[in-house]
C-alpha cells in the first residue's frame, strides 16, 4: 500500500492587519440602513483604495470590519493612516455619537495561507490589538514597530505589555499618536486636539478604606493629602490640587476620562487596609492616556503612631514614584522626533538612575549637555551635568578628579542662581563640598536640601558620607539607616551600602565591612568600587582568594582603576580617614589591584 504524502501547508511571514467599526452594533440598532450605506461607502472611498495603494489586499470582509495582509509592516502603517485620515475628513461632519470610526490593528507573523483567508497567531494578535486601539486609532505589535520605527515619520505611544485574550504571552503594544509633528492629519492642515497634558502632571485619587471602620477614613485621606504634597516637591511636576481630587472619591471612575478632565498623564490610585495590628498600603501608577498600569507597590506597617506611620508611608511613595515618573517621562521622550530639552533632560535623568558606571554616566552627560544647547538656563540639566560630573569625580571613574568637581560645582552653583531654592541643586552641591574637603559645608547645604523636601533621602545618606570624611565613620550608618527607611528600594542603595562598608573599614570591622560591600555589589554588580573595596576588606581578613577574585571583577568593570587613582581621589585630609585609607590600600595591594 502506497502511503499518501501530507497536504503541504503554505506558510509565509506577513504583516497582518485587522480592522473594525468601533459601535457597530449600536449604530445598526439605531439605523441599519444607513450605517450599511456609510460603511460600504467609507470601505470603497477610503479603505480599498487606500489598501491596494500600498501593496495590500484584503483577505476578507467580517460584516463590521476586515482583514488585509501585506508584505511590509511599513505599507500596512502607511496604508492605515492613510484610511483613517481619509475617514475621519469623511465623517467630520457627523454628530459624534453618528461617526463611523474604525479601530486597527497590525502586527507582522508567519501565517498559514489559504486561498480565502489567513490563520494563526499572528493573525490573532492583530485582532486582539484591534480591540486595544481607541476608535480612530491604530495599534501595533512591537514586532510591526521594529520594523516601522524611523520609516513612516509618525510618533508611536508605548501602551506597555498588553495580555490579549487568548494569547499565551503578552504582547509590548505601541499607538499611533494622531496628531504628531509628522502625521498625515497635521501635514493636512486637520484641526489640532486639545493641548497635551504637562509634563508630570499627576492627580493622587483619594485612597480606598478597606479597613471597615469609618473612623480610619481620617488616617486613609491623611495618606492621600501628604501624597498630593510631596509629589508636588518633585521639580517640573504637576499635582492636581486635592480638593479637586477629593471630588472623585467614593465614584467608579474612569482613568481615561478623569485624564482628559483633569489633563494629566498620570494617576495614583491606592487603598488602606488594617488587619491586627499592621496596615497594608497598595498603591498603583497608572498612565491616563492608555488605563495601562505603569508601576504597583504594596507597604505594610505596624500600627503604632498612625502619624508617624503617615508620614514615613508618603515620604516612600515619593522617593519611589520620583524615579518612576522620570522613567516613564523618560520612554515618552525617547518616542519624540524633535525632544525639546525637558525631553533631553528627562532621558539624560533616566540614564544617570541606571547606575554609576562610565557607560551611563557618559549617556547622561551628554543629553543633558544637548539640553543645554537648546535652553542654556534650563535648571534641571544644570544640575543634571553637575550630578554627572561629581559622580564621576567621586566614584573614581576618571584620573581628572579636580576638572570634574570643578565642573560641578559651577553647574550647580548656576543652578542655583536661577531657582535658589531648588533643593536637588542644594544638594548636589553638598556632595561637591563633602567630596572636595569641605564637608561641614557640604552637611549644611543637605540640611537646606532637607528643609526644602524633607523627602530627599540621599540629603541623608550624603550627611552619611560627610561624617565619613571627617573622620565620624561611627556615626555614618545611621544617617544611611534613615535614607533607607525614607526610600528602602532606592536608585542608590548600592551607593549607600557601599559607604556603609567604607566606614566598617575606617572602623577596622572587617567582617562587617565585607557583608556590607556584598550587599552593595547584589543591589549593583556593575559598581566597580564596591569590588575593590571588598577586595580590600577580605584581604585585611585574611581571605587572600576570595580577596584576588573581587579585584579581577573590579578590573574587569574598571581596567583603568589603580590604587594611585584611590589616593589622588581622597576627599578628606583627617587623620582619621587618611589611616584607614592607608589600611584599605594594602589590602587592595595584597588582592593584586594594580599600583598605578
Amino acid at each position: 500500500m502506497v502511503q499518501e504524502r501530507p497536504v503541504r501547508v503554505e506558510r509565509r511571514l506577513s504583516a497582518i492587519l485587522a480592522a473594525d467599526m468601533a459601535g457597530y452594533s449600536r449604530l445598526m440598532y439605531y439605523d441599519e440602513e444607513a450605517t450599511h450605506i456609510k460603511l460600504t461607502t467609507l470601505l470603497a472611498d477610503a479603505v480599498d483604495p487606500a489598501i491596494a495603494e500600498h501593496g495590500g489586499r484584503i483577505v476578507k470582509n467580517t460584516g463590521d470590519g476586515f482583514l488585509a495582509e501585506f508584505s511590509s509592516a511599513v505599507e500596512a502603517v502607511r496604508a492605515a493612516v492613510q484610511f483613517q485620515t481619509r475617514i475621519n475628513e469623511l465623517s467630520i461632519e457627523e454628530p459624534e455619537d453618528r461617526r463611523l470610526l474604525f479601530r486597527v490593528g497590525i502586527n507582522i507573523g508567519d501565517v498559514i495561507v489559504e486561498p480565502h483567508d489567513i490563520f494563526g497567531d499572528g493573525v490573532n494578535i492583530a485582532a486582539r490589538l484591534e480591540s486595544v486601539a481607541e476608535p480612530g486609532g491604530i495599534c501595533i505589535s512591537s514586532a510591526a514597530y521594529d520594523q516601522v520605527r524611523g520609516k513612516v515619520g509618525l510618533e508611536f505611544a508605548d501602551l506597555g505589555e498588553q495580555n490579549l485574550k487568548n494569547i499565551a504571552l503578552p504582547v509590548r503594544a505601541y499607538a499611533v499618536v494622531p496628531d504628531g509633528p509628522s502625521s498625515t492629519r497635521q501635514a493636512q492642515g486637520a484641526t489640532p486636539g486639545p493641548l497635551s497634558p504637562p509634563r508630570l502632571s499627576i492627580v493622587v485619587l483619594p485612597f480606598a478604606n478597606l479597613c471597615g471602620d469609618p473612623e480610619q477614613d481620617y488616617f486613609v485621606d491623611g495618606v492621600t493629602e501628604s501624597l498630593t504634597t510631596d509629589l508636588s516637591r518633585i521639580s517640573g511636576s504637576f499635582v492636581i490640587g486635592r480638593h479637586t481630587a477629593f471630588t472623585y472619591k467614593g465614584k467608579a471612575v474612569d482613568l481615561k476620562q478623569i485624564g482628559r478632565e483633569l489633563n494629566v498623564r498620570y494617576v495614583l490610585e491606592g487603598s488602606v487596609q488594617r488587619s491586627g495590628n499592621r496596615l497594608r498600603v497598595n498603591v498603583q501608577l497608572v498612565h491616563a492616556e492608555t488605563a495601562n498600569h505603569l508601576w504597583a507597590d504594596r507597604f505594610d506597617k505596624p500600627v503604632a503612631d498612625l502619624f508617624d506611620m503617615q508620614d514615613e508611608i508618603v515620604s516612600r511613595l515619593a522617593n519611589t514614584l520620583n524615579a518612576q515618573l522620570i522613567e516613564a517621562e523618560a520612554r515618552r521622550a525617547e518616542r519624540s522626533l524633535h525632544p525639546d530639552a525637558m525631553d533631553l533632560v528627562f532621558q539624560g535623568k533616566a540614564w544617570s538612575n541606571k547606575g554609576l558606571s562610565p557607560e551611563h554616566m557618559t549617556q547622561a552627560g551628554g543629553f543633558f549637555q544637548r539640553a543645554l544647547v537648546i535652553d542654556p538656563r534650563n535648571v534641571e540639566a544644570l544640575v543634571g551635568t553637575a550630578q554627572v560630573n561629581i559622580a564621576i569625580g567621586a566614584g573614581f571613574l576618571t584620573d581628572d578628579r579636580a576638572a570634574r568637581c570643578s565642573a560641578a560645582e559651577t553647574k550647580a552653583i548656576n543652578a542655583l542662581s536661577l531657582a535658589p531654592d531648588h533643593a536637588a541643586a542644594h544638594l548636589v552641591l553638598g556632595f561637591v563640598y563633602i567630596f572636595t574637603n569641605r564637608a561641614a559645608q557640604g552637611i549644611a547645604e543637605c540640611e537646606q536640601a532637607l528643609r526644602l523636601n524633607r523627602n530627599l533621602a540621599s540629603a541623608h545618606a550624603a550627611i552619611g558620607f560627610a561624617k565619613f570624611f571627617m573622620g565620624r565613620a561611627a556615626e555614618t550608618e545611621g544617617h544611611i539607616l534613615e535614607a533607607f527607611r525614607l526610600s528602602p528600594r532606592d536608585i542608590s542603595a548600592y551607593r549607600w551600602m557601599h559607604t556603609v562598608g567604607s566606614a566598617k573599614i575606617q572602623l577596622g570591622l572587617y567582617a562587617e565591612a565585607a557583608d556590607w560591600l556584598r550587599r552593595s555589589i547584589e543591589a549593583n554588580r556593575n559598581f566597580p568600587i564596591a569590588h575593590f573595596w571588598l577586595a580590600g576588606a577580605l584581604s585585611l581578613l585574611g581571605a587572600l582568594d576570595d580577596a584576588r577574585t573581587a579585584a579581577k571583577a573590579g578590573l574587569a568593570l574598571d581596567p583603568g582603576f589603580t590604587i594611585r587613582r584611590l589616593r589622588a581621589g581622597q576627599s578628606s585630609d583627617n587623620a582619621t580617614l587618611l589611616a584607614g585609607r592607608d589600611r584599605l590600600c594594602e589590602g587592595m595591594r595584597m588582592a593584586g589591584v594594580p599600583e598605578g
